[in-house]
């Protein structure tokens, strides 16, 4: 339960860091922050007519390099053999 408290806190938290334009450094694990998108033409293919999408930020993580490295020591794992491979 302790658990769950804690971790909920923390996304609350990065929530309301990266909404206030924010972002946040976790040493040795990545970096979560936002990015710009820039204002673009869309299409509603529904209508066939143009669309403005205007500028916005969206979230995103980055990981550190001791992270990704450390994900890339493990071995590959065997993919699960499917129903039927038995024989």
């Amino acid at each position: 339960m302790d658990v769950l408290v804690t971790l909920e806190t923390m996304f609350k938290e990065v929530k309301d860091t990266l909404s206030g334009g924010e972002n946040i450094y976790i040493r040795g694990f990545g970096s979560f922050i936002t990015k710009k998108r820039a204002a673009k033409i869309g299409r509603n293919i529904k209508k066939n007519i143009a669309v403005h999408i205007p500028e916005h930020y969206i979230p995103a993580f980055k990981p550190a390099k001791e992270f990704v490295a450390e994900v890339k020591k493990l071995k590959e794992v065997k993919p699960d053999e499917g129903p039927g491979d038995d024989v």
